[in-house]
């Protein structure tokens, strides 16, 4: 079974405070784009993960082994699972690429599995593993609250494409959200952020720029090619921009999908209004 693993970008990204358990209290308008990796799942002897990214490391601490380990404490599997993860989208870049991989692989192990675990199951599982991994459960959009977990449906009023720039260097998640700082931040009402859709910001962005100043010129820079608007996404270090340029080499294109129900998606799945 091959499925592909969707990348995410934050339309609005809100934070607003941090939260005694030490995960931060945010708010943020998600959107599932056509950028990929893609999944390969067989069965074999003895649970296994490969990776076309040298870098990327292959143990438990993977997020797609995670996804695994949870499956199956809950369920079972007729055999042992080889998991192949062909690697497209950038690692520390905001676009919820290993989030994305967890959510896949839980998808997939449930249909090998023959769908023992309801949506709701998953989505619970997908909480355990990771603030964003909830979200890939949805239609491909939805308002998140909490950490991230917590999904409302939102229906975007028209199709979205645009570019996806990010820099030759990442940053940590955890040392963005560290370095944030709530009570400076721009008292925004999210609530009023849906309601004035399209209203594109990140309260991460700050921080990301503190620790790493490049980024703010890599944002000048994409704003000079003649793009509209660079936003941010999730803790960075990638910017999703909308409007024309005529310099779009090294830029990848995406287009706003959507999850049909009681199916994945689909490079075929654009937004359809």
């Amino acid at each position: 079974m091959i499925l592909l693993s969707p990348a995410k970008i934050n339309l609005f990204f809100r934070v607003l405070r941090k939260r005694s358990d030490g995960y931060h209290e945010i708010a943020s308008l998600f959107q599932a784009i056509d950028f990929f990796d893609t999944i390969h799942f067989s069965f074999s002897h003895a649970d296994s993960l490969t990776c076309t990214d040298p870098a990327l490391p292959t143990g438990p601490e993977n997020l797609v082994m995670k996804a695994l380990h949870v499956f199956r404490s809950r369920y079972s599997l007729p055999s042992g699972v080889t998991i192949h993860l062909e690697k497209n989208i950038p690692s520390q870049a905001g676009l919820g690429g290993g989030s994305g991989n967890a959510a896949t692989a839980l998808w997939g192990l449930n249909e090998l599995a023959g769908r023992p675990a309801t949506p709701d199951e998953l989505i619970e599982m997908g909480a355990m593993i990771g603030s964003d991994v909830p979200f890939f459960f949805s239609s491909g959009t939805a308002y998140c609250t909490g950490r991230g977990e917590r999904l409302e449906p939102f229906s975007l009023p028209y199709p979205l494409s645009g570019w996806i720039a990010k820099p030759p260097f990442g940053l940590s998640t955890p040392l963005v959200y560290r370095e944030t700082r709530p009570l400076e931040l721009p008292a925004q009402d999210p609530l009023e952020g849906l309601s004035r859709y399209p209203y594109f910001y990140n309260d991460l962005e700050p921080a990301a720029f503190r620790l790493e100043p490049r980024l703010h010129a890599f944002r000048e820079r994409l704003l000079g090619m003649g793009f509209d608007s660079a936003t941010m996404t999730g803790s960075g270090t990638a910017f999703f921009c909308f409007g024309k340029s005529e310099k779009t080499e090294g830029i990848v294109p995406f287009r706003s999908i959507q999850r049909p129900p009681n199916g994945w998606y689909s490079e075929s799945l654009s937004f359809i209004p």
